[in-house]
């Protein structure tokens, strides 16, 4: 090679020198997302009730980066039914309370150090249901939909001081949540049903690449501008409805 090393040069450390306070980051999408931004320099603390795995990430030592962990209390939360039939009130309190108010109070905490700072980046998981609808409950749903006017509104309120506000809606992975909510034991198995629904064909959607999306939108160097952004991981399901011409297809078979 001409004397050029053969050395793979190291990683960009795109997050050097931040915070990064992750709720739900003891499995699943939250997992990959706070080992990727550890190795990516930022001092990464997790929350969630689930204390074992919560302190296995943080122990880690396969992990290149520094990961805390905070027992949190976090309830799980069901797809649920999409029959309004079926919705009682206590279900709504639960869902809006983790789906929504969990969220807004982690902003308006963060906000109290990001806005002395002038700085700072607050990121949301939101929903492919947002983009696809009658692939999850209504209280999901809706639930869903408010993170995102909640994203929209505080990308207004907090401009003025530099923050930037953003949030993710991917579609399904098979997760250990997703799984649970199924009623599916196998990953490979789940991941077979999504791609049999996806419109892009090939690859398959994985807890790493929405961590992939999250840590491009926490990058100030690769999205200094981007606020307000519902940032969709869905492979362009939301692009498409087929049931056209499927009823066609069986129309004439």
């Amino acid at each position: 090679m001409n004397g050029a090393s053969s050395s793979l040069a190291p990683i960009a450390k795109r997050l050097a020198g931040k915070v990064a306070l992750i709720t739900g980051g003891a499995s699943g999408i939250g997992k990959s997302t706070a080992k990727l931004f550890a190795e990516h320099g930022a001092k990464v603390i997790i929350v969630d009730i689930q204390d074992e795995l919560g302190l296995s990430v943080s122990q880690d030592k396969s992990i290149n980066g520094t990961i805390s962990y905070v027992h949190c209390d976090v309830t799980w939360i069901t797809m649920g039914d999409a029959n309004i039939l079926s919705v009682e009130q206590k279900d709504y309190k639960r869902v809006f309370d983790v789906n929504v108010l969990g969220p807004f109070l982690g902003a308006k905490h963060a906000a109290k150090v990001m806005i002395p700072a002038k700085r700072g980046t607050i990121l949301f998981t939101a929903s492919a249901s947002t983009e696809s609808h009658g692939l999850a409950s209504h209280i999901y749903t809706a639930s869903k939909h408010a993170v995102v006017g909640l994203t929209k509104n505080l990308c207004v309120d907090l401009g003025q001081y530099g923050i930037r506000v953003n949030c993710i809606s991917p579609h399904a992975v098979a997760t250990p949540l997703f799984l649970k909510a199924s009623g599916i034991d196998d990953k490979k198995q789940a991941e077979d049903l999504i791609s049999s629904a996806a419109n892009l064909k090939g690859p398959v959607l994985e807890a790493g690449d929405v961590a992939e999306a999250a840590l491009f939108l926490a990058s100030e160097a690769e999205s200094k501008y981007v606020s307000g952004l519902n940032l969709v991981v869905d492979g362009g399901y939301s692009t498409t409805n087929i049931a056209f011409s499927e009823s066609i297809q069986k129309f004439f078979t």
